[in-house]
């Protein structure tokens, strides 16, 4: 009875389109006839209004964060379980006929509540990517892979220091599948990439 519960609190509120929601009371167009159509923070800031843009990048980040940390409190073994419906709800919203955003907002949320350095590390990474290429899409694919290479690293030079270290797999299978996910939620961003038509972030 617990997974049920866990999947709705999750869901539900991964799945809340902030992107949508506030462009919609603030007048704006439809998010997702704007840009690429993208509900998240990036393509809101295609509309010209900053402002809009942080509230919707706070508001996924939050809304990453919060399922995983409450969980985490009370179903502690479930807190990886939770982090994936959550980011499942956010890129398959049922509001939107189950089209959101790519998640990286709300993957950065979970970083957050599962590891403040694995989540520097990816604000840094893809900050830095971001200034050198332009586009959000390759600074997110890289910064979330980075997360994942990196985590294994870390596992991986402690067991060899301490042969005792109980490796914990789940954070790098969880890990792993999020890559995944952000991969596939940007096929379409790769193709434009490929085709040189991808639309670079004004910074």
């Amino acid at each position: 009875m617990e997974y049920i519960y866990i999947i709705l609190f999750a869901y539900l509120i991964g799945s809340i389109p902030f992107g949508f929601l506030l462009t919609k009371f603030f007048g704006l167009k439809d998010i997702r006839k704007i840009g690429s159509g993208n509900i998240g923070a990036t393509n809101v800031l295609r509309t010209g209004n900053k402002f809009l843009a942080l509230a919707t990048l706070l508001f996924d980040v939050t809304k990453g964060y919060l399922p995983v940390i409450i969980i985490s409190q009370y179903y502690p073994q479930h807190t990886l379980f939770a982090a994936l419906i959550a980011f499942l709800g956010h890129i398959f919203p049922c509001w939107l006929k189950f089209k959101g955003g790519k998640g990286v907002a709300t993957y950065l949320g979970i970083l957050i509540a599962l590891s403040y350095e694995l989540s520097i590390l990816f604000i840094f990474t893809w900050i830095s990517v971001t200034l050198i290429f332009k586009y959000s899409s390759v600074s997110s694919m890289f910064a979330s892979l980075t997360v994942l290479v990196a985590a294994a690293l870390k596992e991986s030079a402690i067991s060899i220091l301490d042969p005792n270290f109980n490796s914990d797999n789940n954070i790098k299978l969880i890990l792993f599948i999020f890559f995944i996910l952000i991969v596939f939620t940007h096929r379409k961003n790769i193709s434009n990439l490929k085709n040189k038509k991808e639309n670079k972030i004004k910074i």
